[in-house]
């Protein structure tokens, strides 16, 4: 979830970024102490700049320089060393994981206002979002008809909506859906927002969060939207994990607000704070976050402590979890005998964490 120069920039801060699209980490490099202070300097300068809370932000600059007069960086000899240690410090002084420094020589700081992307950036994106499979690492209707999304990331909104469509259409005769953020580490709002108007009626509007920018004083509104495709209204469980980040939280956030699903699993990353990447001169380059969630209903975010899942359990134990819950539910629910032995099969089984295997062979004449 973060805002972004271009498309290729919110790409490349999700969660589950492709390798094959990744750009190569330049090779370390030595860096002396006249380096170290100028980049904690100019790390201080635009934490009071940018940051979304200027009050924290002062109180960095100042632990940051403190911890640089007193020799903190003198053992961080490469700039992979000192990206390193001084992200920590960073993170810890402002209580924010969003907030990292990275070394990066190829960066170039955007001039000004945003700019719109480039064609070239628009066709990288889009090649990028197919190879990712927009974000869906699987789609599957389980035994007792229950479904299942991985959804890994939400890329930008006007590359998935399609794919979202197809998802939710492929699914819509399930008696359940297990929706998987696991591995999620976020991306596009309004793809968060997109996502989720599938899971209310037509008509039924929802305001879902909204993200406040220092820079202008703003706040952007997100509610759920017309979209194409089949509405879910069945019961729905999101798996969570610590690995869960950013806009992938959110949508967990979201479910979990409005009442519309059950939350299973471990609590979330903590990264609520949207921003953008600025420069620190001589290759480093910082994470700052420039805005804040804060959801309609709650007034708040879950920024440093995470989305807490409505049953607690740890992520390896999450899928089976969700999976027993829901099964037990059609059990009671159902008045067919034979569909009811089936539900107590794949049940059993559940329970013992034993995948079922298919059967090749021909059926009995």
């Amino acid at each position: 979830m973060h805002r972004c120069r271009s498309l290729v920039v919110c790409l490349l801060l999700l969660g589950s970024i492709s390798s094959a699209f990744a750009q190569a980490a330049p090779p370390p490099a030595a860096v002396d102490a006249s380096t170290r202070n100028a980049v904690v300097e100019a790390l201080g300068k635009q934490m009071k700049a940018n940051y979304v809370f200027p009050a924290v932000a002062d109180k960095v600059a100042v632990e940051l320089s403190a911890n640089d007069a007193h020799g903190a960086y003198n053992g961080s000899k490469t700039t992979d060393a000192f990206a390193t240690t001084l992200t920590a410090d960073l993170s810890k002084a402002g209580q924010d994981r969003h907030l990292r420094v990275l070394y990066d020589p190829s960066f170039k700081a955007s001039p000004g206002d945003q700019k719109a992307p480039t064609q070239e950036d628009v066709d990288e994106t889009r090649k990028f979002v197919l190879h990712m499979g927009f974000g869906i690492a699987k789609v599957e209707r389980l035994p007792g008809n229950v479904g299942y999304l991985d959804l890994r990331a939400f890329p930008p909104a006007e590359f998935v909506t399609g794919a979202y469509a197809s998802a939710m259409n492929l699914l819509s005769g399930t008696d359940a859906l297990i929706l998987d953020l696991r591995l999620n580490g976020g991306g596009d709002p309004v793809s968060v927002a997109n996502f989720l108007s599938y899971f209310f009626t037509e008509g039924d509007s929802r305001h879902l969060n909204d993200l406040y920018w220092r820079h202008d004083n703003s706040t952007q509104q997100y509610w759920t939207m017309p979209v194409a495709g089949a509405r879910y209204t069945k019961p729905v469980y999101v798996l969570t994990s610590a690995y869960t980040f950013s806009g992938g939280e959110e949508c967990a956030y979201d479910f979990q607000t409005q009442k519309r699903a059950t939350l299973v699993g471990q609590t979330t990353g903590g990264g609520a704070n949207p921003g953008d990447e600025f420069s620190l001169g001589h290759g480093f380059v910082a994470f700052i976050p420039t805005g804040r969630a804060i959801n309609p209903i709650t007034k708040t975010n879950w920024e440093h402590v995470g989305v807490k899942p409505d049953v607690a359990v740890a992520a390896a134990d999450a899928m089976k979890t969700a999976y027993a819950s829901i099964l037990e539910t059609l059990i009671r629910k159902t008045k067919d005998n034979g569909q009811r032995d089936a539900l107590q099969h794949t049940l059993a089984r559940v329970r013992k964490g034993e995948d079922e295997k298919p059967n090749y062979e021909p059926p009995k004449q």
